[in-house]
């Protein structure tokens, strides 16, 4: 599986979105055609996130675990690897080794 290593073009938001204390931090970025991504770290703990729009997670470092709304089964995700979460949901991200660095996907 292949990783993405650069977003070419991107406009990145310098000011960082610091959430859980810390325990995530991202930047968001603007491609040339418009559409929006954030890039960013989980420090190793057990983290709640919700959403609005649709998203795909893809790992870039590290690994993780989560868990989609609604299931009981913990997924492995690593370099390379993505992970699709429906709009209007919420799913948990377990990190429990060297940070999960990941670019999320909106839309």
């Amino acid at each position: 599986m292949s990783t993405t290593d650069f977003l070419p073009g991107a406009a990145v938001a310098t000011k960082a979105n610091v959430y859980f204390d810390g325990k995530c931090v991202s930047h968001n970025l603007t491609l040339p055609d418009g559409s929006k991504k954030s890039v960013g770290v989980v420090l190793p703990s057990t983290l709640t996130f919700k959403t609005v729009d649709p998203e795909i997670m893809e790992g870039t470092g590290g690994s993780c675990e989560y868990l989609l709304s609604g299931s009981s089964d913990w997924i492995s995700s690593g370099p390379g690897q993505k992970f699709s979460v429906p709009g209007n949901s919420s799913f948990q991200v377990r990190v429990t080794g060297e940070p999960y660095s990941y670019i999320c996907h909106f839309g």
